[in-house]
């Protein structure tokens, strides 16, 4: 059965059902930027991400860079998920779960012919998962 189409003023599946929380947008480049950063296991660099209010991040790529070749060219919406194991089950992934920095797990889907990418921070997962389990145990009064 299909779902109804969305509305102008509706928030997408992604923020509205599913509970992603928007991160960044990825924007890939061929121009230098001022403040980029080499990331040497991709063969990229970026930019801007740390200053940026609207969490705006510029992408440049070394042409023998390893990512997927629809993400050096398409812009891409990142959301922070609760579960990246979850988030991805069913979806076309264009990059695996991979773990670019401690504490950050992250993966790329494909949704309407753009990339997504999916972002899980440890740190905040064990936070989570703490403060469920102590709500849990209390007794309710």
């Amino acid at each position: 059965m299909r779902s109804p189409d969305r509305k102008d003023h509706q928030q997408p599946a992604a923020t509205s059902v599913h509970g992603w929380r928007y991160h960044h947008v990825g924007i890939p480049t061929g121009v230098p930027r001022p403040g980029e950063r080499y990331l040497e296991q991709f063969k990229m660099y970026v930019s801007a991400f740390e200053t940026s209010p609207c969490g705006i991040q510029w992408m440049r790529f070394e042409p023998d860079s390893p990512v997927h070749p629809l993400i050096q060219s398409v812009p891409h919406i990142a959301f922070e998920v609760d579960d990246l194991q979850a988030a991805i089950q069913g979806k076309e992934i264009l990059t695996p779960p991979n773990s670019p920095s401690q504490g950050v797990m992250v993966a790329m889907i494909l949704d309407s012919g753009a990339p997504v990418e999916l972002l899980e921070f440890r740190h905040q997962r064990a936070a989570t998962v703490r403060e469920r389990s102590s709500s849990i145990s209390e007794p309710r009064p």
